[in-house]
């Protein structure tokens, strides 16, 4: 690429071709006059011989081939779970056995923003900024175990705004009071092994009995609980609460107004809100519910989670598929 002062722009490289094509001047005195070398006078002579003003221009530096470059079918691939998924390179790079750098590239070629600048429900592109966060894991499953409770509103029946359109959907759902689920949550912070239950509320009776369930199965896939992370929501600092913990389960808060805090449990509520709550257009709360036994299976079991090497929760936990039954 040449710079604005240079003799050889694209203007002095037309002088100099037609110096030598049109008025027949030897290469050698049309280089000496452009303070060129012979080499360079004769390629410009001859592109302006093939191509005319049109060749004066500086071409791609790209190869004309790139054998090591990944097929235009991978690359499909790629953006097709980008698209449909939602999912960032890691994530596609562990389905589809690639590096990481490789899927990465693809998007960044294909121009596509990160996951972070685009509305989850649209995908369309909004402002967004990446934020530094600062990970941690416990080295043991059942050094720690994240709860939480998402609220989450009821489809009426016969579909909401993603089945109706928003006028219609809107109308749908004021017509009656359709109510919300409460669903508890419970997240291993070594495995992301979750357990996740779909109730009617948030007292303190229905989050101890909750927690009950769930150490049970932690219990029955060989994990012991020592300490149990929650929000200071008024279930979780109940005695009822306390007691279903017991004295061998140590109870942490998280701080007040930070929800980073409990970050492994949030991410569990953002994926199941993207890969199960929000996922495809229902038209009843009752075939929503129907399929989130199926979600947290796959979650558990098929599911690659970035934050673990691209492994499931089944990957870490043995006992979760039987084996040491």
């Amino acid at each position: 690429m040449s710079h604005a002062n240079a003799q050889l722009t694209p203007a002095g490289r037309l002088r100099l071709a037609q110096l030598v094509v049109d008025k027949k001047w030897p290469l050698r005195r049309a280089a000496e006059r452009w303070n060129c070398s012979v080499s360079t006078a004769k390629r410009w002579a001859d592109r302006y011989r093939a191509e005319g003003r049109a060749g004066m221009v500086d071409r791609s530096s790209r190869p004309a081939r790139s054998p090591g470059r990944t097929p235009s079918r991978v690359e499909r691939r790629v953006l097709g779970l980008r698209i449909s998924r939602r999912w960032g390179p890691a994530r596609i790079a562990y389905r589809l056995r690639m590096a990481v750098s490789t899927v990465h590239k693809i998007l960044r070629r294909y121009d596509c923003p990160p996951l972070a600048w685009t509305d989850p429900a649209t995908g369309v592109r909004i402002k967004g900024t990446r934020r530094q966060v600062n990970s941690y894991v416990h080295e043991a499953p059942g050094d720690l175990v994240h709860v939480d409770i998402k609220k989450l509103g009821k489809i009426p029946d016969g579909g909401g705004h993603k089945v109706l359109g928003r006028a219609a959907g809107e109308k749908n759902t004021r017509r009656g009071k359709i109510g919300y689920w409460y669903i508890h949550n419970a997240v291993d912070d070594c495995t992301r092994l979750g357990y996740s239950e779909l109730l009617g509320d948030q007292r303190k009776q229905t989050a101890a009995d909750f927690w009950q369930r769930a150490n049970a199965y932690f219990n029955s896939v060989g994990i012991t609980v020592q300490r149990v992370l929650t929000d200071n929501g008024s279930c979780y600092r109940s005695k009822v609460f306390a007691a279903a913990l017991g004295e061998d389960i140590t109870h942490k808060r998280t701080r007040p107004y930070r929800p980073q805090t409990n970050g492994k449990v949030e991410r569990f509520n953002r994926t199941m809100l993207e890969e199960w709550a929000y996922a495809q257009p229902y038209r009843s709360e009752s075939e929503r519910a129907a399929l989130f036994a199926d979600w947290l299976h796959t979650y558990n079991h098929h599911r690659g989670h970035t934050a673990i090497g691209g492994l499931s929760p089944a990957d870490l936990v043995p006992n979760l598929c039987g084996q040491n039954s």
